[in-house]
């Protein structure tokens, strides 16, 4: 979404869609970032790379919701051939 105003030009996240999932992936977010293990690391990664810590943690939300669509896509599928 674009939030510009004047001279400075500003993107806003699209706050629309689930907001009980999002929820639960910010919650996975920080307790990942926080506890060690591989979400620290690909945090810990992005702040390096010279994300800020907010950007950081959006990153880490992005690569959990990843994993968690291709775990429900493998679910699927794996219903599907026991149903046959």
């Amino acid at each position: 979404m674009e939030a510009s105003s004047g001279n400075h030009n500003r993107h806003r996240l699209n706050t629309g869609g689930n907001r009980q999932l999002n929820s639960v992936l910010h919650t996975m977010a920080v307790c990942q970032s926080r506890d060690p293990g591989p979400g620290r690391d690909y945090y810990l990664k992005k702040i390096s790379e010279g994300k800020s810590p907010r950007e950081a943690r959006r990153a880490l939300k992005r690569r959990l919701s990843n994993v968690l669509y291709r775990q429900i896509l493998h679910n699927h599928h794996h219903a599907e051939k026991t149903a046959d």
